[in-house]
Order: C-alpha cells, then structure tokens, then sequence
C-alpha cells in the first residue's frame, strides 16, 4: 500500500514537472511594450491586437505586456531603457530625431498632402532609409506604422487663405519648426503647455490652436473654439519599435513571426483610424463646431521657405523633393 502510493506521487510530481518543463519551454520571451497613450487610445488597442497576433503566430513563444499611461516611464526613459535592455518595445515618433535626424521627416509641415502621399513615403524607399538610420543611430527597430490625424487649426472665425491668418494669436508646441512655420504665415504664434490652451483661449489670451481632431474633442475645445479650419498642415505618423537587444535574442522563425504580427495590427490600425476620423468630424459638428475648407495649396506654398530653413541640413534634399512632388 505504501509502495503503491509512493508510486504514485512519484508519477505526479513527474508528470507535473514536465508540465512545468513545457510551460516555461512554450514561453520564451516576454517582451514589455510601454507607450503614453490611455487606454482607450488606438494606439493602446493596436498594441493589445499586435500581442495577441505574436502569441498566436509563436504558438506561445513570446508574449507581448503591453504598459500604457507612461507606465514604463516617458519616450524618452522607454526608449533608454530599449537600449539598456530594461524595456523592450514602444510607439515613438519624431522624438526620435535626437539620435537620427531622418527621424524629422515624419512630422514635415505640408510634406504630405494626404494620408496616401504619406503612405507612399513611409511605404517606400524613403521611409526604408529613415527606418534604416533609427536602427543604426538609435539601436532600435521599427516594425510597424501607425498614421496619426491631421492637425488643424481651429478658432473663432473661419480661417480660409493665409491673409485670414494675419496676426491671429495662436498656441503652438514648443517646436521651433512649427513656430517658425506659422510666423512666416503670418499669424503671431505664441509656445505654450497643453495644460495651459482650454483657459487661454477662455480668457482670449490667444485666439487659436491647432491639433488633430481627437484631442480637439477630447481637451472639449468645441466650448471654447467655433470653427475647425482643415488646413491639415502637418500629416504624420509613428512607428511601433522593438529594441535590437529583444531582436537579437529571437530566432529567424519568430523574428518572421513578430513582422506578420506587426502587419496585421497595422492593417487593423488603419481601418479603425479611418473609422475614427470620421466620427471625430461628426461629433464635434454635433458639438456645435463648423468645419471650413482652406487653401492648402496656398499654405504650403507660403510655409515652404520656412520650412526648409528650420530643418536640419542632412534631410534638406528630401524636404525639397517632398514638396516637389
């Protein structure tokens, strides 16, 4: 009887050993991916749909923790931490810049005309070539893109041809290329925290702003601003980026592996985007705010010299021919 029993829990601790054994084999990698954005962002929901793809298409073998809300720390700290090995994934943009200027493009004021002319370039051997200078200059490699919305500039009285912007006290980031960008057109552009815009334009201290629609609608801007002006003036988009660290530690099949994952929440991303921009207009229509139809062509035509005096020398040549084409 004890001989028996004995037997017996021999059998299960075996057994469950090698249940152990197979668990920690099918889990190999788990790659940690922090981003700022809530969870009701796009780009949190692509990243949930990115890690459920690469655990199907590994079969288990590397699991994707995706950290919103800056969990992981700021850009900036995430994107050390790639480089350290202490994080592994995130969605960055043209903060990249700082270690590889090409990283610039993605953000040109009048560079893209449309979501499809940013596509060709992100798409294409231009986007290869900005893709091929943040691995060697940043030691981290994109994967994936998202588009971001247009930004548009909004305000009490409709913006139609670059005379309208004539001293219009606006807000801008703190990024000497936009500010130079909209002095040159004429409006009278002021830096200033986000935090600060909603009671600065309640107060009238300035009279404009300019952002995509979701945070239009989500800073409640249509109580404070009337009109929504599409001047689109800069199209852009962010990249989803693993550390070469991570990427080094994968074998060729899972590496493959993680790149079809990477394309299946771009796709996915793209078609919720497109949905979401255009319920945004919807909404904020209903919130009382009207949309007016600008000159783009003369805005780009205005801001071109600006622009290409603000960027750095290295990426000039493309600038150029962005607006060329």
């Amino acid at each position: 009887m004890f001989v028996t029993k004995t037997l017996k829990t021999l059998m299960l601790g075996g057994i469950a050993a090698a249940a152990l054994s197979t668990a920690a084999l099918a889990q190999d990698m788990t790659l940690k991916l922090g981003h700022p954005a809530n969870e009701d962002n796009i780009w949190h929901k692509a990243s949930k749909k990115f890690a459920e793809e690469v655990e199907t298409l590994t079969e288990g073998r590397i699991v994707v923790e995706v950290f919103p809300n800056e969990t992981l720390g700021k850009e900036m700290d995430v994107i050390n931490g790639m480089q350290l090995g202490t994080a592994d994934m995130t969605i960055t943009g043209e903060s990249l810049q700082n270690w590889a200027p090409m990283a610039a493009l993605l953000a040109i004021p009048y560079g893209y005309t449309s979501l499809e002319d940013m596509d060709a370039v992100a798409g294409g051997e231009l986007g290869d070539e900005i893709e091929a200078q943040i691995v060697e200059k940043v030691g981290i490699r994109p994967i994936a893109y998202f588009a971001r919305g247009p930004r548009n500039l909004t305000s009490n009285r409709p913006i139609t041809s670059v005379e309208d912007l004539n001293g219009l006290k606006m807000r801008v980031p703190n990024v000497p290329l936009f500010l130079n960008v909209w002095q040159a057109l004429g409006a009278n552009p002021t830096p200033m925290a986000f935090s600060e815009v909603f009671t600065s334009l309640q107060n009238g201290t300035i009279d404009a702003q300019e952002n995509p629609l979701a945070l239009i609608k989500s800073a409640n801007f249509n109580e404070v601003q009337d009109y929504v002006n599409q001047t689109q003036h800069v199209r852009s988009w962010i990249y989803l980026t693993i550390s070469e660290l991570a990427w080094g530690q994968m074998s060729e099949e899972d590496q493959q592996a993680v790149m079809e994952a990477a394309s299946r929440a771009q796709e996915w991303e793209r078609e919720q985007f497109l949905t979401e921009e255009a319920e945004l207009q919807t909404q904020l229509e209903e919130l009382g705010m009207e949309f007016v139809e600008v000159d783009n062509a003369a805005f780009a035509a205005a801001a071109k010299e600006a622009v290409l005096n603000s960027v750095a020398e290295e990426i000039r040549p493309q600038v150029e021919q962005l607006f060329a084409d």
